[in-house]
């Protein structure tokens, strides 16, 4: 087992307006001894804007912007822009987040150069109904039957097409062979996506993605702690063993869905193929703050940091607050290599 401890909680809701209902799942990136972060943050009635933090160090708070950074602007994004990660390639940042408007929630991209200014790309996910979605993709094999199960409930609405849900939109750190990789989630899988330029993402591309769609899922939930279903965590860390995943697992416990960190290695050079993966949580709601807030039983991973050996976790916890876990990254490495 991998030794993990948990640091506590390093930001919480504060009684400004944007951010008096929570803040949590936050976008975190290290450059010298600082840590940015960008947070979900929540006010009353549930819209959701990106509020803005610096740490010095992994833990020390030492800047906080006393109101947001990002608001929702667009139809889109009309009921919240949520759960934001964050990646730097090729000098540019690539500022991912679920946009929610009420009825669909769907992965957005804004890209920005200096962290202050960002450059709103728009959705970036396919946009289709579930019919159009289950037309397309069952024609590369069965379609698992958590896909129906797991779709928008909302049946039809005047104003607006009932989309299928496909969140945490994560970039890989780097260009791989070329190309811009990213994961994303229809539940129960993660979906990895590739493209040469932002631009290619176009209605064509996705219903050509959608016509390989088994070709396509990364991961898919295996052990019990993640039996319901799986999602994008943290960005991807490079390795010499692969990549590292940080993401969440979900399974259906009495009391409701319980969220878990998790991780795996997936290949340098095709991230589409698992290495390995941990058969156990990496870790799970266990304290006060983990078990009981606006959402219970929730650990959240979606940002790290990496100091020496040291990798700080940050993650929503029981999506009210953001806390922070610390681990040996060569411990849980070897504890990987043990299980591919």
């Amino acid at each position: 087992m991998v030794t993990v401890k948990k640091e506590g909680i390093v930001l919480k809701k504060t009684d400004l307006p944007f951010e008096n209902e929570g803040v949590l799942n936050p976008a975190v990136i290290r450059e010298g001894n600082n840590v940015h972060m960008f947070y979900r943050a929540v006010h009353k009635g549930n819209y959701s804007s990106i509020g803005y933090c610096r740490f010095d160090g992994p833990l020390n708070l030492a800047e906080r912007n006393d109101t947001a950074l990002l608001s929702p602007e667009l139809e889109y994004e009309s009921h919240g822009i949520e759960d934001p990660r964050i990646v730097n390639i090729d000098g540019l940042y690539y500022l991912s987040f679920t946009a929610y408007d009420g009825i669909n929630a769907m992965g957005a991209l804004a890209t920005s150069k200096d962290l202050k200014q960002f450059d709103r790309k728009g959705m970036i996910v396919p946009q289709f109904t579930f019919n159009e979605f289950k037309s397309l993709a069952q024609r590369s094999g069965p379609l698992n039957k958590k896909y129906k199960r797991y779709a928008n409930k909302v049946l039809s609405t005047k104003n607006h097409k009932v989309l299928l849900w496909d969140k945490n939109v994560i970039f890989f750190p780097r260009r791989i062979n070329g190309k811009l990789f990213f994961m994303h989630r229809i539940r129960p899988d993660i979906q990895i996506a590739s493209v040469t330029n932002l631009e290619d993402l176009t209605k064509e591309y996705w219903e050509n993605y959608l016509l390989n769609f088994q070709a396509n899922i990364a991961l898919t939930p295996k052990f019990e702690h993640e039996i319901s279903y799986i999602g994008g965590g943290c960005p991807p860390i490079e390795t010499p063993q692969g990549w590292l995943l940080i993401y969440h697992g979900v399974h259906d416990a009495t009391h409701g869905y319980v969220y878990s960190a998790c991780a795996a290695l997936m290949d340098l050079e095709n991230p589409l193929k698992e290495i390995a993966r941990l058969p156990y949580a990496l870790f799970t709601p266990e304290l006060e703050w983990e078990l009981k807030g606006e959402v219970n039983n929730v650990v959240f991973p979606t940002g790290t940091a990496l100091f020496d050996d040291t990798l700080y976790i940050y993650y929503g916890a029981a999506d009210e607050r953001i806390a922070c876990a610390s681990l040996s990254l060569k411990e849980l490495l070897s504890e990987l290599t043990i299980n591919s």
